[in-house]
Order: structure tokens, then sequence, then C-alpha cells
């Protein structure tokens, strides 16, 4: 059974699964970036090794361009936490952005935006890897 309708039918069933409906709700109604059917978009830079704090600056800049891009939900930078290293942590990166999204088509509409390629061929100069996660909420 698809998880989508296993909860479904759980809300049915049991006390408890209206609780999570009223939850799933009320975060909906609020307008929660981290909502059923959302997109989060994670994306990690791995920057190029002997930049200035200058050209670290500017790149930067960067994320202020990404995140005037209307189709946006939420737009969050980040860097690496400082958690326990452990074989599946990978704090290897040097910046994150954590971006969501209200539907597919808002990504797209992003991922096509003039201002986003053109943020990148402004920037790229500044990285040696970047990594893209896409998660679909339930």
């Amino acid at each position: 059974m698809e998880r989508r309708n296993f909860l479904k039918s759980v809300a049915v069933a049991g006390t408890s699964a209206s609780v999570l409906t009223s939850c799933t709700s009320a975060n909906q109604a609020a307008g929660n970036e981290f909502a059923s059917g959302h997109i989060v978009h994670s994306v990690y830079f791995w920057l190029k090794e002997g930049i200035s704090d200058e050209e670290e600056k500017d790149f930067l800049n960067f994320f202020e361009i990404l995140k005037t891009i209307a189709s946006i939900h939420s737009f969050h930078v980040g860097k690496p936490a400082a958690t326990t290293a452990r074989e599946v942590v990978d704090n290897s990166f040097q910046y994150n952005i954590i971006v969501t999204f209200k539907s597919l088509a808002d990504v797209n509409t992003y991922e096509k935006h003039p201002d986003h390629l053109s943020a990148i061929d402004q920037y790229s100069k500044y990285w040696t890897k970047v990594a893209v996660r896409d998660t679909e909420l339930l």
C-alpha cells in the first residue's frame, strides 16, 4: 500500500491520525514552507581552494540574486554544522541553500529563469562542485 493511501486509511480508523491531519492542515493554512506537496531544493557548494575572503564574499552575492526569483516560497543559506563526525555525515561542502517551492512548476520556472542562469554564469568561477537534492514532501 502506498504511504499516502496508508495514512488516509489510518485517518479513518483512529483518533491519532485525526491529530496528524489537523496538524498538516494547520501547517498548510499557516503557509508552512515545509507543507505536503512542496519541493525542497537542497544545493551544496564546494568552493575552489585558495579563493580569497573577497572572492568568497563576492560568491555570497550569488544567493542574493537567486532569492529574488518570484517562484521561490522560501530561501535559506547555510554552512556545515559542527555535528559529530560519523561515516554517514558529509560536511565537506562550504555552503548550501535550501529553497522551497510550492509545486514542480515553480521549480521548473526557477531552473529556467534568466536571473538564475545568469547568476550561475557569473558565479560558477568560484566552485568546483555542486550537488542538488530535490525532495517532494509527503
